[in-house]
């Protein structure tokens, strides 16, 4: 085995057991040799393809974190008694107030821009990645897209424009990034 595939294996394998870099190396087959991932016993596996389905993901994200919550509560009430599940519960209050205040000034500053908007679409063209949340391309962009698909009908496509009137139009599955599309217009083409 050359040097290079040695220490790609012992960077990124330090610390775990061989058979867990091997089933992780079985899960991800199609995932070669490439400049950008995790290697574990000479294969590198790409962060954006996911380990799990996104059907599985979604329910893990509605179903797992109250179960998370019931269960931390059980346990400090178990461990601590009724200062433990005060302790829990704060925490969880906290960990939700953490996640609306960030909800809130996402929109604020989306509040403060067109609809639609971008400063480059080339630029958020660049940053997109499959299974982004809506929340995610709304913070990236500082503008709420203008929806282009009916109200309430899956999926939803949006688009942001940027002032060279090059546009990208993302679609949306169940609030997740599916695919989305730069169009860049003509250079060829003088404006009037």
């Amino acid at each position: 085995m050359p040097w290079s595939a040695w220490s790609r294996r012992w960077r990124w394998c330090a610390g775990f057991p061989e058979a867990a870099c091997k089933a992780t190396s079985l899960l991800r087959e199609n995932a070669r040799q490439s400049h950008f991932g995790i290697a574990c016993s000479g294969t590198i596996h790409r962060p954006e393809d996911p380990i799990f389905s996104p059907r599985f993901q979604s329910l893990l994200s509605r179903v797992g974190v109250p179960v998370l919550g019931v269960a931390l509560v059980a346990l400090a009430y178990r461990s601590y008694g009724w200062a433990g599940v005060a302790a829990a519960v704060s925490a969880l209050v906290m960990w939700a107030l953490l996640h609306f205040n960030r909800v809130l000034q996402v929109l604020k500053r989306a509040a403060n821009r067109p609809i639609g908007s971008v400063d480059s679409a080339v630029m958020l063209n660049a940053k997109l990645r499959p299974g982004v949340t809506l929340l995610h391309v709304v913070a990236m962009t500082r503008a709420l897209g203008e929806l282009r698909s009916e109200q309430d009908v899956q999926p939803e496509v949006y688009r942001w424009t940027d002032n060279t009137h090059s546009h990208v139009t993302c679609e949306f599955g169940g609030g997740k990034l599916r695919k989305w599309d730069l169009w860049r217009p003509d250079p060829t083409q003088a404006a009037p």
